[in-house]
């Protein structure tokens, strides 16, 4: 009673409030945290409403119907928050101040695509429609490849970018992750946000509380990254945390951090999506692992690969 009077306030969600005595580790009755969990999977403010194709409808005209709605209505992703824009110029005018070579050439002699292409703020949109609507059935190689190249810094090359999209040819024993007729098996067709649901329905209490905790620590440090490479750059003398942003900028981390970026408000139900979307990352990861023995998850500890409070908690 004392923590309901403390925490509640005008107009505050009730799955907010329990959330926020989910994180004090009160004991919250279970189906209070599950549903709360369970309305945050409904991605708030994505644009479009629920329910799917009509029978008989061809689910992929439908979701690029849906997806050309949510565009025309004026809904855009953010692709890079400003934040971010500001920390990679300000880095590249610090070194070409410097005499140096920016963005480095190497990167462009190891991106092996010879017509990389990336997409608008509108095609972003709608292919990130087309994959809450349609779940795993939307990723592709070609697709991961084209994302990451839509957020990397302006005109660098990308040889992560390259690896994805010449995943298949590189890697036959990915064909039952990548199968020949599309989509990524890894990640459930349908709905994603049935999917998320189904996690807080399902998953154990234990492992809500460790993604919950694993969410947060993540955006912590993102945040500090921020701040000491900022620091870094107004000094004048860039270090460590500047060559932590340009790995992760380079690599995978850098697609986490702008996630962090992007959720300024960080309310309760945001953490909550965030949770159960590194508890359906760490499930993909151990189907991974089944569908392709021998994957190397000791490089998810590599500087740039993941934030590294997250390590322990996706590694299989």
């Amino acid at each position: 009673m004392v923590a309901l009077a403390r925490l509640a306030r005008r107009g505050a969600r009730p799955s907010d409030l329990a959330l926020a005595l989910f994180d004090e580790g009160l004991p919250v009755p279970e189906e209070a945290v599950r549903k709360a969990f369970g309305r945050a999977a409904r991605i708030p403010g994505a644009g479009f409403a629920e329910g799917g194709p009509d029978a008989g409808t061809d689910e992929d005209e439908w979701a690029e119907r849906v997806a050309d709605e949510v565009v025309a209505s004026g809904h855009r992703a953010t692709l890079i928050p400003e934040r971010a824009r500001r920390l990679d110029r300000g880095i590249a005018r610090h070194l070409s101040s410097k005499g140096v070579v920016w963005p480095p050439p190497e990167l462009d002699e190891l991106d092996r695509n010879p017509e990389p292409s990336g997409l608008s703020g509108g095609e972003a949109s709608a292919v990130a429609v087309s994959m809450v609507l349609r779940g795993g059935a939307a990723v592709t190689p070609q697709g991961v490849g084209d994302v990451l190249r839509t957020v990397q810094p302006e005109g660098w090359g990308n040889p992560v970018a390259a690896l994805a999209e010449y995943t298949v040819e590189d890697v036959p024993a990915a064909e039952p992750v990548f199968p020949a007729d599309g989509g990524m098996t890894t990640i459930a067709d349908g709905d994603a946000r049935d999917t998320l649901a189904r996690l807080a329905e399902t998953m154990p209490l234990d492992d809500l509380r460790a993604a919950w905790a694993a969410a947060q620590a993540a955006r912590d440090w993102t945040l500090d990254l921020c701040a000491r490479a900022e620091a870094e750059l107004e000094a004048g003398e860039l270090g460590s945390a500047v060559l932590e942003w340009l790995l992760g900028r380079t690599l995978a981390s850098g697609l986490m951090v702008l996630n962090a970026l992007r959720d300024r408000a960080w309310s309760p139900s945001d953490r909550a999506l965030s949770a159960l979307l590194l508890l359906l990352m760490r499930q993909a990861f151990r189907d991974l692992d089944e569908k392709v023995p021998g994957c190397q998850w000791e490089l998810l500890e590599s500087p740039g690969m993941a934030p590294a409070p997250l390590v322990p908690f996706l590694r299989p």
